[in-house]
């Protein structure tokens, strides 16, 4: 038997770079990105677009040594892009930028990301967060994922922060969830029977050259391909500092208590993907607003509540973190409504307030900007 996990953390976000006066994305000069990268190493990154970049904290032994290390690397960012006349915001959309407008970073990886995918790689004007749980055990990775998938729906219903596109409302609270499940190998992951399934899932595909190795994999979870960890990859970008950290604090817990469970002989039930799926669209469509299907108690169930029995089933595993008082804030994300609400409010406001949609869509990108600054 292998040593207990350790659950050690890393988060990874993707910032767009506006204009602040404008809103308008606006490319990366190649001395900002050198700035950056001087300044934080192998934790920045250039994207896939030229105006998106990319962070990753270090090894984090707590939830509270993770937020010092991404309120380190937003301000950074912040204030090298501030430097140049540019401001980061973390959101899953830009709310009007034309994707077609858009170039890619000239770079092997993302030239040949291009050839392959086409026009389906070219649309993807969207940002994610991704959160690593340190699992040592191989097979334990697979069994915890295999569980966790249950609650991946519920994390992307917190985060989604993406109802606007190209200038219009998409009537989504997460539409990067349809742009991003165009891409190969996306969505819910598979169940496997053991880590070895999972291997032999992976070579046929290396095999006969399809994917170089598992990093081309995109599940919304998954077992990373770098790192001895379970990577969590459902979520929208979050605006807030704060709630990227609740919500990695969440994850963190979770698979806490899934890993508690199996120490018992215990296991969370396991649903078909078919009906998982579901619950992925109720958070895709609505966001928290219509609340989740409840699979054992038979029933829809507001999302509050929902919350409720989850944060009650982790209690134990946040106070052995010390994560309590970040898990506690799902609470507050919730009475807010998350991030899609908040900018529908920012632009109905604006509305209101007689600005015209345009006008209005610019102050959005206002208020994200306002907001990545928020908790910092």
């Amino acid at each position: 038997m292998s040593e207990d996990p350790d659950f050690t953390l890393g988060i990874e976000e993707e910032y767009l770079l506006v204009d602040p006066a404008t809103g308008d994305l606006a490319p990366a000069p190649d001395v900002l990105m050198a700035e950056c990268k001087a300044a934080l190493g192998d934790a920045f990154s250039p994207e896939f677009l030229r105006c998106q970049v990319e962070v990753g904290t270090t090894v984090s032994a707590t939830i509270a040594d993770a937020r010092g290390h991404l309120a380190h690397l937003r301000r950074t960012v912040a204030q090298v892009a501030g430097n140049h006349g540019l401001a980061p915001i973390s959101a899953s959309c830009h709310p009007f930028a034309d994707w077609r407008e858009q170039h890619h970073t000239d770079k092997d990886r993302y030239n040949q990301l291009s050839r392959d995918m086409g026009a389906v790689s070219r649309r993807m004007l969207i940002c994610g967060m991704h959160v690593h749980v340190g699992i040592d055990d191989p097979a334990l990775r697979i069994d915890l994922m295999n569980q966790m998938t249950y609650f991946l729906p519920h994390l992307l219903a917190l985060s989604a922060s993406s109802p606007f596109w190209q200038g219009g409302d998409t009537g989504l609270a997460s539409y990067r969830t349809t742009v991003f499940g165009g891409m190969p190998r996306t969505g819910l992951p598979p169940q496997f029977g053991s880590w070895d399934d999972f291997d032999r899932s992976v070579r046929a595909l290396t095999d006969v050259g399809v994917i170089e190795d598992s990093s081309k994999i995109w599940w919304d979870l998954r077992p990373s391909s770098r790192f001895p960890t379970l990577e969590t990859r459902v979520c929208d970008a979050s605006p807030r500092l704060d709630d990227t950290i609740t919500l990695a604090a969440l994850i963190q817990a979770t698979v806490r208590m899934l890993w508690r469970l199996s120490r018992r002989n215990q296991r969370w039930r396991q649903y078909d993907s078919f009906l998982i799926a579901e619950n992925r669209w109720r958070a895709t469509r609505h966001g928290m607003a219509e609340g989740m299907i409840d699979f054992g108690a038979g029933r829809i169930i507001p999302f509050a509540e929902a919350v409720e029995d989850w944060l009650a089933l982790i209690a134990t595993d946040a106070d052995a973190l010390g994560s309590q008082p970040q898990v506690a804030r799902t609470r507050d994300i919730v009475a807010e409504g998350g991030s899609a609400a908040r900018q529908r409010a920012v632009l109905s406001r604006a509305i209101a307030a007689g600005a015209t949609q345009d006008e209005a869509m610019r102050e959005l990108v206002r208020h994200l900007v306002g907001e990545f600054h928020r908790d910092l």
